[in-house]
């Protein structure tokens, strides 16, 4: 179907907006009436920059205030409505968007609402134009679709028609399968938008916080598809008002749009986008940095063996069982101290993930490539992380690790034997997202790769808030926790983390005490707490404590977790899962978040 966008969806000018939606792909748009009166382009300019860019102008909205109001009102909303239509004439918009009345003179009448309506419609039809009457949640007398349609129907003009928007419809809690009660011929425009579920007045929620199908709570895809099975054919259109998205770039916006919309048809099972396996675990994390002893230091700490080389790049191989890391120490054009700049996920199909990757819009990263280098596939997340499409060790699919040289073995203590406390694999990665990329970041996640998104929580920093978000194969096998901190810092800087599951998290902090290297140091008042809210053994909790090691568990098992120093932007963390958890150790989030405000080099916020 069609895709469209309303302008008051992006930021900067409107000149800006056109171009950032004809980029990203859109077929038309919704001119916010506001965009037009505050720029400079006349009314024909916008009509053939929109030519020019190849969109259509789907909207012109929106019209307040009409409807079921005394006669001397209804006079000079009906001047109001002829110079609208003249200034839609010269756009070359022929569907005007009519909102439901808040007004306060308008009166709880249907028959007068359609009787104007009706009117409004005959003016209308001839400047060739129609009208598109939505229920607004907060109207004064109309705030539900049925009752929207009830007024059209009894107006009864072909120039009248309703405007559906899934924001209007479910935030009443309003069921969608009365859409199909509707003639689609008189359907005359679709708008769509998700939101957070959230208790809080309607027009807050709907002014401040809607955000593109497929970043809220709300289940679009049913709705579409009933508006679609009763007979509307379009276009797909997306009306947000969202205040972080009037801040960032109209570019990326656009593509995190169109994203959406291809990613809701896909589940309204009105299109089919090349599907690919859920990716099953992590082939590696990879580190850069401009100097890598320092994370050298910590790796042989942890027990990981320096195993490879790249043939011909500057990159090592660092493996402990299936846990593996690389170091690249080719920084240019990038930043110098040690940051997490690329993963790589297991997957049974790499090629297919990669068509499904770049059908939802997802940057193929370019890459430089030896002949003899194995095939291998790789997008850029919204935050810059490139993820790659690995299939390892499998002896039909050439595998990334055959591009290192084996280096031969070392018998240094910790490198091969298999002590307490040994690595298993990469049981999570932990990205903090610029802070207007988060709902980006979550909705690229599950598109992309095909995981399962968590409730999203709030996590108390000592500045702030943190807002987290996890999302996760169905079986646990690759986990990605999405934060964003209450500020950006003054130098961009944004910490990542790795965790490495362990069976003997005791075990391995002992050993990372013994190789000298720095436990993040946790408040002895947390332990006390501890013992009053889960009444452990004495001697194990002396044990954690003296270790720095967290403690959280629920219903289905327990979670052991504990944290080394920052180098540069990436920390580590060990896990020790048991039972049936599934959860990261939230209840101790802002635990953690404040030993390392207190004991990390943390930039200066401005």
């Amino acid at each position: 179907m069609r895709k469209s966008i309303a302008t008051v969806s992006l930021s900067g000018p409107l000149s800006e907006k056109l171009i950032a939606i004809a980029t990203a792909g859109f077929d038309g748009v919704e001119i916010f009436e506001n965009d037009l009166l505050g720029g400079p382009l006349s009314p024909e300019e916008v009509r053939l920059r929109c030519a020019d860019l190849g969109l259509g102008i789907d909207l012109y909205q929106p019209f307040r205030d009409f409807e079921a109001v005394p006669a001397d009102v209804l006079a000079r909303n009906l001047r109001r409505a002829e110079r609208k239509f003249d200034v839609m004439e010269r756009l070359g918009a022929d569907l005007l968007l009519v909102c439901s009345s808040v007004a306060p003179d308008a009166v709880d009448d249907d028959a007068l609402a359609a009787e104007q309506l009706r009117l409004l419609a005959d003016r209308a039809a001839d400047h060739g134009i129609r009208i598109a009457y939505e229920a607004l949640a907060w109207g004064r007398h109309v705030s539900t679709y049925d009752h929207a349609w009830r007024i059209v129907e009894q107006a009864d003009h072909p120039a009248l028609g309703t405007c559906l928007d899934s924001f209007h419809i479910l935030s009443r809690g309003s069921d969608p399968k009365g859409i199909a009660d509707i003639p689609g011929e008189k359907i005359f425009f679709l708008q769509l938008a998700d939101a957070p579920l959230m208790a809080m007045d309607v027009l807050q929620w709907s002014r401040h916080y809607r955000c593109f199908p497929g970043q809220g709570g709300f289940d679009l895809a049913p709705l579409v598809a009933a508006t679609v099975r009763a007979g509307f054919q379009g276009p797909l259109s997306l009306e947000v008002f969202n205040d972080v998205f009037r801040q960032a770039g109209a570019a990326s916006t656009a593509v995190d749009a169109l994203r959406s919309l291809l990613l809701l048809e896909e589940s309204a099972g009105l299109s089919a986008l090349p599907a690919a396996p859920v990716p099953s675990g992590f082939a590696f994390a990879e580190l850069t940095a401009a100097d890598t002893e320092p994370l050298r230091a910590v790796l042989g700490a942890l027990g990981f063996a320096h195993t490879a080389r790249h043939t011909w790049k500057p990159v090592e191989l660092w493996e402990q069982g299936e846990a593996r890391i690389l170091l690249n120490t080719g920084v240019s054009g990038r930043r110098q101290d040690p940051a997490l700049t690329a993963i790589g996920v297991e997957t049974s199909g790499p090629d297919e993930a990669a068509r499904r990757a770049e059908a939802v819009l997802a940057p193929v990263v370019p890459r430089r490539r030896a002949p003899r280098d194995a095939p291998l596939d790789a997008v850029a997340a919204p935050d810059g992380t490139e993820v790659f499409f690995c299939r390892t060790g499998q002896p039909e699919h050439p595998s990334w690790k055959g591009d290192f040289t084996r280096i031969p073995p070392r018998t240094t203590p910790g490198e091969h034997a298999q002590p307490a406390g040994t690595v298993r694999h990469i049981d999570h990665i932990a990205l903090t997202q610029p802070w207007h990329q988060f709902d980006e970041a979550s909705l690229f996640h599950r598109g992309v790769l095909g995981l399962e998104a968590d409730d999203s929580l709030d996590l108390a920093d000592p500045y702030g808030l943190v807002r987290s978000r996890a999302v996760a194969s169905p079986d646990g096998g690759v986990r990605i926790v999405l934060n964003v901190a209450p500020a950006p810092d003054a130098d961009g800087t944004r910490l990542q983390h790795i965790a490495l599951a362990t069976d003997d998290i005791v075990g391995a902090a002992r050993r990372l005490k013994e190789q000298g290297a720095r436990l993040l140091p946790i408040s002895a008042n947390y332990y006390d707490d501890l013992d009053a809210r889960h009444a452990l053994d004495p001697r194990r909790l002396a044990v954690l404590a003296d270790l720095g090691i967290l403690y959280d568990r629920d219903a289905n098992g327990e979670f052991l977790h504990c944290y080394t120093a920052t180098v540069g932007r990436v920390f580590f963390e060990l896990v020790q899962r048991t039972g049936g958890y599934r959860g990261y150790g939230a209840s101790n989030a802002a635990v953690r978040l404040a030993a390392q405000h207190l004991h990390q080099p943390w930039p200066a916020l401005d």
